[in-house]
């Protein structure tokens, strides 16, 4: 599964936790994610605390309740409380992994009990109902997605079915590295006395299954040109780049008067206010003269100012900005099919309030002047290159900032290495299949399985160095070089220019998103959920004994 098919799985909550209003603005943008690796050292150890002895102890431990006790049922699947801690606590070890010391921003003490604190007093909501939550809705997005594999016929493939292999491998060595005796012994100290290897292993087949169908149902919607051309029929600029120069002019550089009270605070009238916004109007439409034909005369006029006297004020340059990037206050102008070189507008900063009684004022903060330049179609096609990258080693890391900086002797021996890399390709037979080959060997990048190979390359995809190195307008099938990046040094091969144009790629890839999405919804649309009893969940779990 590609990375950017894991990016596109859409998750039926977010770990981030967020106030209501914050949640709808989100709703159509969450993704699935998930999680099939063992993630370790991210809860405290626990210990257990003997409160029994006996036969009740034995049959705590034994996880027999866990694994016979309904948390979940899913259309045909009947999900027990041992199972569904697996997403419960993949659930939150998300959490802690993106957020770790920062999830006291979102209100989670890590020392105290899930169940203890309360995200909604209203409804007295807990993390261990938000975490609980997270899990029973992956959980069904799991076992639909698996289920939709199953009636397609899907299957995994060989590869796939070693990583599951591979990821029960490395749980068992984390077992050994963190002293435990055996590897249900950390399954349980993970997930709960209910946790076995096959359970765990069945977990990981479910989301690798789901992942896997997910992706190749995304791959497998194609597009003709027709409808590629009939998706940009209406807004032909939406999958265009635009170059301009914009200078923000602030109304409140120009107030004037005022009343200030004993503790310095000043306050304008309303007329001393909309003074200072006529005038900022004003000197942005100074901006805006027949005189001025080129940017250079256009930061000439900005340096000109009486506001920037004794300064070096000068535009901010946008180059082959993309529709989605253009601001919204700035958009419509700047992205009309209409627009030419040299064109030049002043589009007021607004903002709109409303009070209680639904009554709405519209303020101005500025204005902003506009130099139109140009803009890009985007039909220039896609590169495919291939790499090897081999990274800068040793380094001294900042303490405070968590920044590694290298030596030049460090860069310099890194840079040899490259040299060196690319001298043995070219003592050889030098050809692209001789490349990939070394860089399946020697690249500090991928897996070792894909010659380094990057296909579709876009503009801004990748870092400055490489993106420039690719998209020189000399570039030729074939051709090679070494650049610097702050990851090291790349030796590169240009393969060549891909079919497919940046416009095209940006159309094609709107269209499956809608697709998918689409597809995803009524997928689990189709399946019910139904909460059964979920006693056996850990919601009194502490983090941290910090």
């Amino acid at each position: 599964m590609s990375a950017s098919s894991k990016k596109k799985l859409r998750s039926e909550q977010n770990a981030a936790k967020m106030t209501e209003k914050q949640r709808a603005e989100r709703k159509e943008a969450k993704k699935l994610k998930l999680y099939t690796t063992l993630f370790v050292a991210v809860l405290a150890v626990m210990v257990v605390v003997a409160v029994c002895v006996g036969v009740t102890k034995a049959v705590a431990n034994s996880g027999i309740r866990e694994r016979k006790t309904t948390a979940l049922t899913v259309g045909d699947h009947e999900i027990s409380n041992a199972e569904l801690s697996y997403f419960y606590m993949n659930a939150i070890n998300s959490f802690t992994n993106n957020y770790g010391s920062y999830a006291a921003m979102f209100g989670l003490d890590t020392s105290k009990p899930l169940d203890e604190q309360v995200i909604d007093e209203d409804t007295g909501r807990t993390w261990a109902d938000d975490f609980l939550d997270t899990a029973k809705n992956n959980a069904k997005t799991a076992y639909a997605l698996a289920d939709a594999a199953e009636a397609a016929g899907f299957t995994l493939s060989d590869e796939q079915a070693a990583e599951i292999d591979t990821t029960i491998n490395n749980g068992k060595a984390y077992a050994t590295i963190y002293g435990f005796s055996s590897f249900k012994d950390y399954l349980k100290a993970q997930y709960g006395s209910g946790s076995t290897e096959e359970s765990y292993r069945d977990f990981i087949t479910l989301n690798t299954l789901a992942s896997a169908y997910y992706s190749h149902y995304s791959e497998s919607l194609t597009y003709d040109d027709a409808a590629l051309r009939a998706a940009e029929k209406d807004n032909y600029a939406k999958y265009s780049s635009f170059t301009y120069n914009t200078y923000y002019i602030a109304a409140n550089k120009f107030l004037e008067g005022g009343t200030t009270d004993d503790d310095g605070n000043t306050a304008y009238s309303d007329e001393e206010k909309a003074a200072s916004v006529k005038a900022a109007e004003e000197a942005a439409k100074s901006l805006t003269g027949e005189e001025i034909a080129t940017v250079a005369d256009f930061d000439a006029a900005i340096a000109a100012l009486d506001i920037n006297k004794d300064t070096e004020a000068s535009s901010t340059a946008y180059e082959d900005q993309l529709y989605s990037s253009v601001s919204s206050t700035l958009r419509d102008w700047v992205c009309d099919g209409a627009r030419a070189e040299g064109d030049k507008t002043v589009i007021a900063n607004t903002s709109t309030t409303t009070d209680d009684s639904g009554n709405e004022t519209t303020t101005t903060s500025g204005y902003y002047a506009v130099f139109y330049t140009g803009s890009n179609d985007n039909t220039f096609p896609l590169v495919n290159v291939r790499h090897i990258l081999v990274k800068f080693e040793g380094g001294t890391a900042d303490s405070s900032t968590g920044v590694t900086t290298y030596s030049d002797e460090e860069k310099a021996a890194a840079k040899q290495e490259a040299e060196d890399i690319l001298n043995e390709w070219m003592s050889g037979d030098a050809t692209e299949d001789s490349f990939a080959a070394l860089a399946n060997e020697k690249s500090d990048d991928g897996d070792g399985t894909t010659g380094g190979l990057y296909e579709n390359v876009y503009p801004g995809q990748m870092v400055a160095s490489f993106n420039d190195w690719c998209f020189d307008s000399s570039r030729k099938s074939g051709n090679t070089g070494i650049i610097e990046s702050e990851y090291g040094y790349h030796v590169m091969y240009f393969v060549g220019q891909s079919d497919t144009t940046y416009r095209d790629y940006q159309i094609e890839n709107e269209l499956r998103s809608a697709d998918v999405e689409a597809w995803y919804s009524d997928t689990l649309d189709a399946v019910t959920m139904t909460d059964g009893n979920t006693k056996y969940i850990r919601r009194d779990l502490v983090l941290s004994s910090n």
